[in-house]
């Protein structure tokens, strides 16, 4: 069976190519579309690092690009893996192909709270996957709540199967986000942490794990406004910065830290303990709601003091760690091919964006950034730019006032955002840094 994953930035690229590589009997193939957010070849190299996926397997190409490449290569899947926007963008090209092929799309790691744009921006394509018990019960009751129809298909993820086992190490590693912690006196406070936890031993080190190289030109998924590693210039011998793949960095460690990062998933799977900080809240904001009850939360001065854990069974059975027998996605899968070749699969085209020709456009163009050299994109990012900043403006009031939202903590969905996601552009291409459903 032919399947293409269609990717651009870092984490996706990594999801998108394990979780082909993953499935039986494949002709894999990736494709990485030239978008702001697109991995740079040493990103692509450890995004592929674990992977069975060639050089020769990977073509880079541009957005216009795609339904012609689609059309000549006859794939059987198409799986997508980009932020919802990028998702919706591509799915357009796609509805240029015939035949066409099963469309699969799924977010890159830990996906609860379940958000409304995730379900919203995918509803269109013939698979959602996602990668526990817990996440099948949220977009379930997501896309209840918000009367669609999103088919999902459960299974491990891909990068975090626990085929070798961490021998054991010394290093402390964190794993960085980019807006988990938000605020610049947050960030300021974490660095200070990772400077105590090395001070407290100086005959081990705190590996820093970093996911890009600003000074080269290369981004991520998501944009970093108050960087660590500024934060971090003057540091002690033994924290230090790290840009190889998470799995070589476990094989040295003797626990991982993060915030909410997936990282914690990778490291379980691979025997190393955890610490899912909690020094900056606890909330769906901080998207580390799903540690709670794991047995593997602490504070900083459980991390200064590398009071590592291992999370409890009964959690790792309902998050991430189900029996691999349970996953559904890749019949679910060959179910949706059997029924493609018989042309009993009804295609899920995107309808016309509200607003029409213009409106698609701006679409276009919040994805693309520079890319998007169009006239229609120009006038469309002048025309849009003081329409969406009043809108994200009145998502704000309406959060504070109560609306349902980040911080209603009684349940594993989000419908509205009372505090705005991060940008799909990064600022410092010139682009507008938002997401318009």
């Amino acid at each position: 069976m032919r399947v293409v994953a269609i990717a651009d930035a870092d984490s996706f690229v990594k999801w998108s190519a394990a979780l082909i590589d993953s499935a039986p009997s494949v002709d894999p193939h990736l494709l990485l579309v030239q978008t702001p957010l697109v991995v740079s070849v040493a990103q692509e190299h450890a995004a592929l690092a674990g992977t069975g996926i060639r050089p020769e397997a990977v073509t880079r190409v541009g957005h216009d690009d795609i339904a012609e490449w689609l059309s000549r290569d006859r794939p059987d899947v198409v799986v997508i893996g980009g932020r919802g926007p990028f998702v919706r963008l591509v799915m357009r090209q796609i509805d240029r192909v015939t035949p066409r092929p099963v469309v699969v799309s799924g977010l890159p790691g830990v996906s609860i709270p379940a958000q409304r744009g995730a379900a919203l921006y995918r509803r269109h394509c013939d698979l959602m996957v996602i990668h526990s018990r817990r996440e099948h019960r949220a977009f379930t009751q997501l896309a209840d709540r918000l009367g669609i129809t999103l088919p999902l298909g459960l299974a491990t993820l891909p990068f975090a199967r626990p085929a070798h086992e961490s021998a054991g190490g010394t290093d402390l590693v964190f794993a960085a986000q980019a807006i988990v912690p938000r605020e610049p006196e947050e960030r300021r406070a974490l660095a200070e942490i990772l400077r105590a936890a090395a001070l407290a031993d100086p005959s081990r080190r705190v590996v820093l794990k970093l996911r890009s190289r600003p000074e080269l030109g290369e981004t991520e998924t998501h944009f970093e406004r108050t960087e660590l590693t500024d934060l971090l210039r003057d540091r002690p011998d033994n924290l230090v910065f790290s840009h190889e793949p998470m799995s070589r960095a476990l094989e040295t460690a003797e626990g991982l830290v993060t915030v909410s990062s997936t990282a914690a998933i990778e490291a379980m799977a691979m025997g190393v303990p955890v610490i899912a900080l909690t020094t900056f809240g606890v909330s769906k904001s901080h998207l580390n709601t799903v540690f709670i009850g794991s047995g593997v939360q602490g504070d900083a001065a459980d991390v200064i003091a590398r009071r590592f854990r291992h999370p409890h069974p009964a959690w790792l059975a309902d998050n991430y760690f189900h029996d691999p027998s349970e996953s559904t996605w890749w019949s679910d899968v060959e179910r949706l091919v059997e029924l493609r070749r018989r042309e009993a699969l009804p295609p899920r085209f995107v309808p016309i964006a509200r607003g029409g020709a213009l409106h698609e456009a701006w679409q276009r163009k919040a994805v693309l950034g520079a890319e998007d050299r169009t006239l229609t994109g120009a006038v469309a990012f002048a025309v849009g730019t003081p329409l969406v900043w009043s809108i994200l403006t009145a998502r704000k009031v309406l959060g504070r006032r109560g609306a349902e939202s980040w911080f209603d903590s009684d349940s594993d969905i989000t419908v509205t955002t009372a505090r705005y996601q991060d940008p799909i552009v990064r600022p410092r291409r010139s682009v507008l840094a938002t997401v318009i459903d």
